[in-house]
């Protein structure tokens, strides 16, 4: 018997680029997701406009379980389709399930 062993990957992205993740995703044969709404920050540690400091920007974090073997196409499959070449593109992180 053949033992299948999984990791969850977590992708914080922003809310704009959620669809756009959620389609690639599917594209590549990973169509089931969880999505939330968050809240958070990164090196940046929040924006200044003007006089106001916003230290909390809105992101979205979409979650797929896969096969361990799969691992290295969601991740590439998640960068192309949240790359802005902008700061706050976001983060991935990877645990096993």
């Amino acid at each position: 018997m053949k033992v299948i062993t999984k990791k969850m990957v977590r992708a914080i992205v922003r809310p704009d680029k959620e669809s756009d993740v959620a389609s690639a995703l599917a594209k590549v044969n990973f169509p089931g997701l969880t999505k939330w709404d968050v809240l958070g920050r990164g090196k940046q540690q929040g924006i200044q406009v003007g006089g106001q400091l916003y230290d909390e920007l809105a992101k979205s974090m979409v979650l797929v379980v896969v096969e361990d073997d799969q691992v290295e196409s969601a991740i590439s499959t998640i960068q192309d389709a949240a790359f802005t070449s902008l700061p706050g593109d976001g983060r991935i992180f990877v645990t096993p399930v």
